[in-house]
């Protein structure tokens, strides 16, 4: 049976990236890491990442993106149609302050939006010119990161969508991993540890002018009310990067779980981990509380965390049991 409250940014992230169809599936038993992610981007790719930040075609690019994407406006209240006249004016001196690491960031623009489950998730909108920098960045790190990443995480990668997280799920569940350990990490985009982040990036890139604009964006603040809040922790929803940056963080729980030989699946902060038995289930939760609280400084929201039989829990807004199959027929896939 299937329960039809998908989470909005499920769908947000299905709208931009297609689905590959083969997601996920993997040759063996269960799915890990490419052939080359255990290892850093070759350095010659890394350290002078800058200059193709800027380079022409690809600032032409993240423009073209940010304009079609469309969004609110900013502290700066500039909308993304006048974006092209200040680029005219301006792009020398962004060029510039990009090339010599000098680049701030404007606070973002702090709005909340409801959740299907009633409560509500706080935004933090970006200007359009640092939506148009996040872009630019977005472009030439993803290839750089994204190839380094387990074949077990689906959410915000370029494609990859919720129906490959939940076919490589119902294949566990149909090879008898019927309980499933079900992780909420507590306001998980507000609490991400800046310098854990910062050390996870500086892996890969060796630029320190990106990473030092990086760190800006993430340290730039929040504007509520009028007011400017400082901001020492968290990656806020709604700018591009913010997506790539947590998957980055989130990379190091893929590795652990892949080194412990577990059957699990991640979309953004939605990590399910299957399993034969409740008693295991429990174990393994407290385990990985453990290691979630110590290494990447993050909480497990024990509220909306559980182990259980599949069939009682839900993922991406689909319940599954074994045979259950993503896209087909709702008659296909009721038992009774």
């Amino acid at each position: 049976m299937t329960d039809n409250s998908t989470d909005s940014k499920v769908q947000a992230t299905d709208k931009g990236h297609a689905d590959s169809g083969e997601s996920g599936t993997g040759s063996g038993t269960h799915v890990a890491y490419g052939g080359t992610a255990a290892c850093s981007a070759p350095q010659s790719q890394t350290d002078h990442l800058m200059e193709r930040i800027v380079h022409r075609d690809n600032l032409n690019e993240a423009y073209r993106r940010v304009v079609s994407n469309k969004g609110a406006a900013g502290v700066d209240s500039m909308s993304v149609h006048d974006l092209l006249e200040w680029c005219h004016k301006n792009r020398h001196a962004l060029i510039g302050s990009l090339l010599e690491g000098t680049y701030t960031p404007s606070p973002v623009r702090g709005v909340e939006i409801p959740k299907a489950n009633g409560g509500k998730r706080q935004l933090g909108i970006p200007t359009a010119v640092d939506r148009l920098v996040q872009q630019a960045f977005l472009q030439v790190l993803t290839p750089v990161l994204d190839p380094l990443f387990s074949e077990a995480s689906f959410g915000f990668r370029p494609g990859r969508s919720a129906h490959g997280a939940l076919k490589l799920a119902s294949k566990y569940v149909t090879e008898g991993y019927v309980y499933v350990v079900d992780m909420d990490l507590e306001k998980f985009f507000d609490r991400v540890n800046h310098d854990i982040l910062m050390a996870r990036l500086a892996r890969y890139v060796k630029d320190k002018r990106v990473l030092k604009v990086v760190r800006a964006f993430l340290t730039a603040g929040i504007m509520k009310d009028g007011v400017v809040q400082p901001r020492d922790e968290g990656t806020p929803q709604g700018g591009p990067l913010s997506p790539l940056l947590a998957n980055l963080l989130l990379d190091d729980l893929d590795r652990e779980l892949q080194r412990r030989g577990h059957r699990f699946v991640r979309y953004a902060d939605d990590c399910n981990i299957y399993v034969a038995s409740q008693r295991s289930g429990e174990r393994v939760f407290e385990s990985v509380t453990a290691f979630l609280d110590k290494k990447l400084k993050l909480k497990v929201n024990r509220e909306k965390s559980a182990v259980g039989r599949v069939n009682e829990r839900s993922f991406l807004g689909y319940r599954l049991f074994p045979g259950w199959q993503p896209g087909a027929a709702e008659e296909d896939n009721q038992p009774f």
